[in-house]
């Protein structure tokens, strides 16, 4: 954890071409690198390559994908160790001789679930015990001059266009309407049309259907038996051909490569090496020196300076209990190289704002549960955890538990009794804030070898502006205020000697604008005081209502729902209040956003093959 934001480091890696593959998966792994190329002497002859296995395998696939099975990592393995467009080409041949074995078992697949999907409408027409219907033996049988049909109708089906020689009986079995058509081939041909427009669903007939509603039933029962057992027999039948020919690997190669094309840029590589390029935030370099002799993997690594005309990202170097905090930073975007992270200060600042304006012990535990529970699957979430402690901490000093002023005796004040002492905390915690801002500017000066030039300038603006908060314990300080002022002039204008009296000019300018943004900066943190108030208001309000119902289930129903609408509604507005306050009211003062963000490679996944 530091304060100020660094570079990330560069690194160059020599490696086999075969071992290619291996070392990218595991700089993945580590999370800690960032790839970039910067010669241009380039691989791009091999992207086209792994691009046109890819197409291959998409066109497979859409036919293929639904029989084969998950992807399976198999990168330990020797014989993955291979230039990339190798694997490739290798996990298609495994693929090309599937298809040539397996598509005789598929197409049978296809036939047999087509049968099976045509006997279901078939079987709800035959359950219906109130129908009373014909032998659809004998109706399935007619021919050669007519022909017969047989539709499930859609719900919303009113009155049917019938060619006048076709005879037509609709039937109504509970949910489902079903109509039953014979007629002259070309005209039943032609009513065909005007049912697929209506969205009936044409129902099949075997001509094996046996007379009989119950001997058609036990017919149909036989049928999916036998479908369900050849069925089984065939997916074994693939399921030991995937074993035999390791598919789950050769899905695994390719999930690898789609990754490859899509996150890794073109690298330089030759007859025998690959050269790999890019940044790390391992400033040490043990992380990736670890993971790579762990592989076992033939490497060279060396740290070097970054080549010339390459934006160096910005790495924020936090523990994991204080990363939720850096999201306030990038928001606006990620400090440059030097400047100062602060991450630290927010997680200080942001509790204590969004606790003072939330401050009740129940609803603060509620959003530390909250917090608990989803921080895995919402990161952003996380935040909720410190901002609830804060907030059962302002709850025992206000003494207030969902909404109740009745149970703790306040460790402070009640803020309805003492309004004017909540805002001029707000204004004096403000106060604060912006001081430490314009300190970490000055910081920031000092990092930047520019000391000399922050004494000469921007000190006097601090000096005015400590001047009229100091206005507050006495008169005297006011003199701080016209001091400073003409020390910030005069710097400003004794650092342009050819321009002086024009610096001057502008040194005014600026420093009457910089004086009333501090100024309504501070004000504006008046707000934290008057959401102070607002929720103990809401609070005082669903307290009165509760004390009003005498039926106490009713009661304590009414105060659950109006804690709940305490906690997502005014939750809600708090944070955004305290989000506001930190990005500009604290961060205006000194943060730039001119960094480049670390992006780190993402991890390969066997998983979600684009199909």
């Amino acid at each position: 954890m530091v304060l100020r934001a660094r570079a990330a480091r560069w690194f160059e890696l020599l490696t086999a071409r075969e071992e290619l593959a291996g070392v990218l998966r595991c700089l993945a792994a580590t999370g800690a690198v960032e790839l970039e190329s910067h010669t241009d002497v380039s691989a791009a002859h091999v992207l086209p390559q792994l691009r046109a296995a890819l197409d291959e395998y998409r066109r497979l696939a859409q036919r293929y994908a639904q029989y084969w099975p998950a992807p399976v990592d198999a990168s330990a393995r020797p014989e993955q160790h291979r230039a990339p467009e190798e694997l490739a080409e290798a996990a298609l041949r495994q693929l090309r001789t599937w298809v040539a074995t397996a598509e005789p078992l598929v197409e049978r697949l296809r036939q047999l679930a087509f049968e099976r999907a045509e006997l279901v409408p078939l079987e709800q027409l035959l359950s219906e015990p109130e129908l009373a219907l014909p032998d659809l033996a004998l109706f399935a049988a007619a021919g050669p001059v007519l022909a017969s049909r047989a539709y499930t109708l859609a719900p919303e089906t009113g009155a049917l266009a019938v060619p006048p020689s076709v005879l037509v009986a609709r039937v109504d079995g509970g949910p489902r309407s079903f109509l039953l058509a014979l007629g002259i081939k070309e005209q039943i041909s032609a009513f065909d049309d005007h049912l697929s427009a209506l969205r009936a669903r044409r129902i099949s007939l075997p001509r094996e259907l046996p007379a009989g509603p119950a001997a058609a039933l036990e017919w149909i029962t036989s049928r999916e038996e036998a479908i369900d057992e050849e069925s089984g027999r065939l997916q074994r039948e693939l399921q030991k051909l995937d074993q035999t020919l390791d598919i789950g690997a050769a899905l695994g190669s390719v999930s690898f490569i789609e990754w490859l094309v899509s996150h890794v840029p073109e690298l330089t590589v030759t007859e025998n090496f690959a050269w790999v390029t890019g940044w790390t935030s391992d400033a040490s370099g043990a992380l990736i020196e670890g993971a790579l002799r762990r592989s076992d993997l033939q490497y060279l690594l060396r740290f070097a300076e970054a080549p010339q005309g390459l934006s160096r990202p910005v790495v924020l170097r936090n523990p994991a209990w204080l990363r939720p905090f850096e999201l306030f930073c990038r928001l606006l975007g990620v400090p440059a190289e030097g400047d100062a992270d602060p991450s630290l200060i927010v997680a200080m600042l942001a509790p204590l704002m969004f606790g003072f304006m939330f401050g009740d012990v129940g609803q603060g535990a509620v959003l530390i549960v909250t917090g608990l529970a989803l921080r895995r699957r919402y990161p952003a979430l996380a935040l909720l955890i410190p901002g609830g402690v804060a907030a059962v901490a302002f709850g025992f000093a206000f003494g207030s538990v969902f909404g109740r002023d009745d149970v703790l005796r306040p460790l402070w004040l009640r803020p309805i009794e003492h309004p004017l002492t909540l805002l001029v905390m707000s204004l004096e915690f403000g106060a604060c804030v912006i001081v430490v801002g314009l300190l970490l500017e000055a910081v920031q000066y000092f990092w930047g070898g520019h000391a000399r030039l922050w004494w000469r300038t921007r000190a006097g603006l601090v000096v005015s502006y400590l001047g009229v908060l100091g206005a507050a314990l006495g008169k005297p300080t006011l003199w701080a205020l016209p001091a400073g002022l003409l020390w910030f002039w005069v710097g400003s204008a004794s650092g342009v000697p050819a321009a002086r009296w024009r610096a001057l000019g502008s040194a005014i300018g600026e420093s009457i604008e910089t004086l009333l943004q501090l100024l309504v900066n501070t004000i504006s943190f008046v707000r934290v005081g008057a959401f102070a108030l607002a929720h103990a208001g809401l609070a005082a309000a669903i307290g009165g209502i509760v004390a009003g119902i005498e039926v106490r289930p009713l009661a304590w129903l009414t105060l659950a729902v109006g804690n709940l609408v305490v906690i997502c509604i005014e939750g809600l507005v708090v944070g955004i209040q305290t989000t506001r306050l930190i990005l500009f009211e604290f961060f205006i003062r000194f943060l730039k956003a001119a960094g480049r963000p670390f992006r780190p490679l993402p991890s390969p996944e066997t998983r979600g093959l684009s199909r």
